[in-house]
Parts: C-alpha cells; sequence; structure tokens
C-alpha cells in the first residue's frame, strides 16, 4: 500500500544477495518496491491459503483431522458451494476445502496440478502412524543427489486423490 509521500507500507523483505530467498527485515519501501533488486526492500507477499475441490466435506475433514491435526476453523455455507478452512498452530496457512452443491463425479486434476507439501518431526513415526489409519502412504525416499540427503518424504493422497507430500523437518523444510 502506498502512502502519500510515496513510501509503501506492511511487510517488507529483501532478496539475499545471491537472489534466492526472501529475508524479513525492516526497512522504508519506496517506488522502486515494484521491481526489487539483489538487497534491495520490497513488500512481501503473505500467503494465506491453498483451495482445492471435494465431493465430500466431511470425509475430507475427517482425513485431514486424523492425518495431520489440520481442523476445520471456518466454515461459510452458501446456496451453490460452502467453503471450509482448514488449519493448525503450526502457522496460519489454511488449507480451503471447496464443496460445489450438486457435484457427483471426481474433479479431474488435469495435468498443472501438483501436491501440498507438509513437514512433521519424525517422518518414519508419521508414516508408521498413518498406515496405521488405514491409508496408504508411498514408501519414505531418502533424495540424495550427490551422495548428501537433502530430503526425506513421502506421497500420499487426500480422498478427492490430491497429492500430499510429507517431509522431514530438516534444512530447508521447516
Amino acid at each position: 500500500m502506498a502512502r502519500q509521500d510515496g513510501a509503501r507500507t506492511g511487510r517488507y523483505g529483501y532478496l539475499d544477495t545471491k537472489g534466492l530467498q526472501w529475508k524479513a527485515r525492516d526497512c522504508t519501501g519506496s517506488d522502486r518496491d515494484e521491481n526489487p533488486r539483489i538487497g534491495e526492500c520490497t513488500v512481501m507477499a503473505k500467503m494465506i491459503h491453498s483451495m482445492i475441490r471435494v465431493l465430500d466435506v466431511e470425509r475430507s475433514k475427517a482425513f485431514y483431522e486424523k492425518a495431520f491435526n489440520i481442523k476445520e476453523k471456518r466454515y461459510l455455507d452458501f446456496d451453490d458451494f460452502a467453503l471450509v478452512y482448514l488449519g493448525n498452530d503450526e502457522n496460519d496457512f489454511e488449507i480451503e476445502l471447496t464443496l460445489n452443491k450438486g457435484q457427483t463425479e471426481p474433479y479431474s486434476h488435469g495435468n498443472g496440478y501438483g501436491h501440498i507439501a507438509l513437514c512433521v518431526d519424525d517422518i518414519d513415526a508419521e508414516h508408521e502412524r498413518i498406515k496405521a489409519l488405514g491409508y496408504e502412504p508411498q514408501d519414505i525416499v531418502s533424495f540424495a543427489p550427490g551422495g548428501e540427503v537433502i530430503a526425506k518424504f513421502f506421497f500420499m493422497k487426500d480422498p478427492d486423490g490430491y497429492e500430499i507430500e510429507v517431509l522431514q523437518r530438516a534444512g530447508a523444510y521447516q
């Protein structure tokens, strides 16, 4: 948001010297915020939710709560659709479940949807716990290009077929 003097207000940050990662910092914005350069301040956008369409809200809510302790925070019911926001105390990012009332056929995910990712403290224990709940996670993979493990993870699907990646909390995956 611009003030009358042209400075920008809001959360600011900058690209690190390699231009690879945003770093939060207190700084005054300016009109050049529209085109950030490495080391210069710019307004930081905040990710708030990701939306997926579901056929059965109750089934999806039960899955996300059992598998990941992500629970309903808000339920907005309209004539033709409903929006259910799920989250937990780990952060304020939410999954928005959208129910289009009257939809009976499963949604096509096309070739553009990838996955959502969650991180956990103990990947092995979570994998076993999720299997014990009756879900079918894929095997745990240790991704080690060049011999060094940079990620340990598994994939699974929610009741509507959306891919979920579960990563060991470590390194870049915090």
